[in-house]
């Protein structure tokens, strides 16, 4: 007499594990630290109207400059509290050259700046 093929109940367990695992890696890999972001606001065209007056900052590889003079990155806290401020890229300047100026304007209390391309 023939023998009767007999099905197995399937097992979870390897399913459980191979799920655990995953879950495991992606956390693991994962990182949940939040990057700091920065504001920026573009200048855009408009219609003509009263403008209020504004500084202009102008951002070189190794040098910055406000209104023509030559600027130190620490004494734009002091110089432009309060202000309208008008910051303008040269050729050639780095994110990171960027990131690092609009780090220190964040600092400075009651400052709208406007970067322009």
């Amino acid at each position: 007499m023939p023998r009767r093929f007999r099905r197995r109940a399937l097992s979870l367990t390897p399913l459980v594990d191979v799920i655990f695992l995953l879950l495991l890696f992606f956390m693991l890999t994962s990182t949940f630290v939040r990057h700091g972001e920065i504001e920026l606001s573009a200048a855009s065209g408009g219609v003509g109207g009263e403008v209020a007056a504004a500084r202009f900052l102008r951002l070189g590889e190794g040098t910055l400059t406000l209104a023509g003079r030559a600027v130190a990155p620490g004494d734009l806290t002091e110089l432009l509290a309060g202000e309208r401020v008008l910051l303008s890229l040269a050729d050639g300047v780095t994110a990171q050259r960027l990131i690092d100026v609009l780090a220190v304007l964040r600092g400075v209390p009651g400052l709208t700046l406007t970067v322009l391309r």
